[in-house]
């Protein structure tokens, strides 16, 4: 059960005068305040300047820093069981550093075990999560198996519990992994029923091969791991699901992009038109895969994630200008953390170290730092992958991801100036490394208002074990599918206008009436042309009686005329057919060939010795070839 906790009411005072241009126009933006902000009762109850404030309301000082939105952590996994052991960071603890980090609510998935059904899988975590999160929280579910049970039991998740999202694996070989025709049919089941496909894309077939050759080279350690799932694995499969998805109009988010070709396929797609999202993880904005071969194993197996890190150090900086500039729209931090004695368990095999790496503490910190700090990303931007976006894909908006009268009182005050640098001694989280040791990051959340409670006062930690609440992801988000039904009300077939069906109506008659009449005169003529040869044979021609309707057409001619075998057509004898020659270009001809012929008299008169002289009877005889 959660504490009960009086909420007192809060005054933000904020002078930002921060305005943005929409449209051509100069307007106030909506997730970055720039006006005071009064909380009651979790929920915020005014906007402006002069705001009439009952006593007894704290009073927090914005002013110089900015007011935002709490963030939205839409993938983690707290308590996980995977790969023979547990994630170290429950959801106490989880949820404890999400809120010291400026995350005011996650979303984690709902694995189903082996044998487990959906619904149970919903019911476990609901049973975990529900008496220690510090901060609200949804749940993805995951599809790991298919069968007319799990289509069945998406639906009644998405009815009555609040599930507006369902994960597919095209990696993990033999345990999670969907093939192509499971994917079409967990797409449209997705479409079917309002919600948004998931996918982790890696071709998990390449992975398994690469995998065994690998460990049959002799490569056993962390640095196999990137070895056997490179770019190209991911891009491929991240293909794959778009273009499955676009065939079945159902909407994809893309779960952790983390190379920059994997993250060109979703923007690729989304120019086709493709109804795709794409999410990238602060530990592929803050770290790459360089780490992989560093010398201490147990640092390099501590970034072990899938999919891996990138060796090009270009990529943190290519997915960020893909984050900035709209290619990607979402962050997240696939927090999924394990110890160093967990990791160990695939000290001799790179296959058996458990997947997964830090972030949900220091994702707002690492995205302000390589985007905003850097010059990179606006703050407003910031905002917008870090809360908003989220809360919009997954039907929180306008609950969650924006300061409006209305909406829950989920807010950071953030200092841009104040300065921290991460360390795993004095992180919150339980797990005992973190893959962004030693980073300085300017930006740090001062102030975290949960629910209208000061849950981190002055970057001090206050939260409350089972203060947070599960919140319901509704079906059919307008933001998403607003896209999916203005798609399908655009015209496929080709318009064409009542004049022209009738005149191609008009058109086919005529033809097809002359077609008939052409039959008759063709079976008219026939019965003609039968009918005189009758006659003939029987020497009756006192029997026929022609009509006009009745004459026939083919030619009849006297018994002296003859044809020629070079004749095209019948002559009479002692005419002659102006198409006969003794030309030809035949090899058959009895004749021998001849190159050329003199003549002994030509046109004009008798040559003297000239190319018109009379040769000797031989020279007029072709030279032999």
């Amino acid at each position: 059960m959660s504490t009960p906790v009086k909420k007192v009411p809060i005054h933000l005072q904020s002078a930002q005068n921060r305005l943005l241009i929409k449209n051509g126009k100069i307007v106030n933006e909506d997730e970055i305040v720039d006006n005071d902000v009064y909380v009651e009762d979790g929920v915020i109850k005014q906007l402006g300047r002069n705001l009439i404030i009952p006593g007894g309301t704290r009073v927090i000082d914005a002013r110089g820093k900015y007011v935002m939105p709490g963030g939205i952590d839409p993938h983690t996994h707290f308590e996980l069981e995977f790969m023979g052991t547990k994630s170290v960071d429950d959801f106490y603890q989880g949820t404890k550093a999400a809120v010291a980090g400026g995350t005011t609510m996650i979303i984690d998935f709902a694995i189903p075990k082996q044998g487990e059904s959906l619904l149970e899988a919903y019911d476990r975590y609901r049973a975990t999560a529900d008496e220690k999160v510090c901060c609200d929280y949804g749940l993805h579910i995951g599809v790991t198996s298919w069968n007319s049970k799990v289509k069945e039991e998406m639906a009644i998740l998405a009815r009555d519990h609040g599930i507006n999202s369902f994960k597919v694996f095209m990696a993990y070989k033999d345990t999670f992994m969907l093939r192509d025709p499971e994917l079409i049919e967990v797409f449209a089941a997705c479409k079917d029923i309002g919600a948004v496909a998931q996918v982790h894309a890696e071709n998990g077939d390449l992975i398994a091969e690469n995998t065994k050759r690998l460990l049959a080279a002799g490569v056993t350690g962390p640095e196999g791991h990137e070895m056997s799932r490179p770019e190209e694995v991911e891009a491929e499969a991240v293909n794959r699901a778009c273009v499955i998805a676009n065939q079945v109009n159902c909407p994809l988010y893309v779960v952790h992009v983390m190379s920059r070709s994997a993250a060109e396929e979703v923007e690729a797609a989304r120019r086709r038109g493709v109804i795709v999202w794409g999410e990238t993880l602060a530990a592929a904005l803050g770290t790459d895969g360089t780490q992989y071969a560093h010398s201490c194993w147990r640092h390099a197996a501590g970034h072990v994630l899938s999919p891996p890190l990138r060796p090009d150090p270009d990529t943190p900086y290519n997915l960020m200008i893909k984050l900035a500039t709209g290619g990607l729209q979402v962050t997240g931090s696939d927090n999924c953390t394990f110890n160093s004695e967990q990791k160990a368990l695939g000290k001799n095999d790179f296959s058996k170290i458990p997947n997964g790496v830090n972030g949900v503490e220091d994702r707002m910190s690492v995205v302000w730092e390589k985007g905003v700090q850097a010059g990179i990303m606006n703050p407003t931007r910031f905002v917008a992958v870090t809360s908003t976006n989220a809360a919009k894909i997954f039907n929180l908006y306008p609950r969650k991801g924006v300061i409006a009268v209305g909406s829950d009182a989920d807010i950071v005050i953030w200092d841009p100036n104040r300065k921290r640098t991460i360390s795993a001694e004095t992180h919150v989280q339980a797990v005992d490394f973190n893959i962004f040791e030693g980073l300085e990051v300017h930006g740090v959340p001062e102030y975290v208002i949960v629910n209208g409670r000061v849950c981190v006062d002055e970057c001090d930690v206050k939260v409350v074990h089972g203060y947070g609440r599960f919140v319901e992801t509704p079906v059919y988000p307008p933001y998403v599918y607003d896209l999916i039904s203005e798609r399908e009300q655009k015209p496929r077939g080709v318009a064409r206008t009542e004049v022209e069906l009738k005149r191609y109506a008009e058109e086919d008659a005529a033809m097809a009436k002359a077609r008939e009449a052409a039959k008759a005169a063709a079976a008219t003529a026939a019965a003609s042309a039968a009918t005189i040869g009758n006659i003939y044979t029987n020497g009756s021609v006192d029997s026929l009686k022609p009509k006009l309707q009745n004459l026939s057409c083919v030619p009849t001619l006297p018994e002296s005329a003859v044809v020629t075998p070079s004749a095209k057509g019948p002559r009479l004898e002692g005419q002659r057919n102006l198409q006969d020659s003794t030309f030809s270009i035949s090899e058959d001809v009895d004749e021998a060939r001849r190159a050329c012929i003199r003549v002994n008299n030509p046109p004009g008169g008798r040559s003297a010795g000239g190319f018109w002289s009379v040769p000797p009877k031989e020279e007029t005889e072709a030279p032999s070839q």
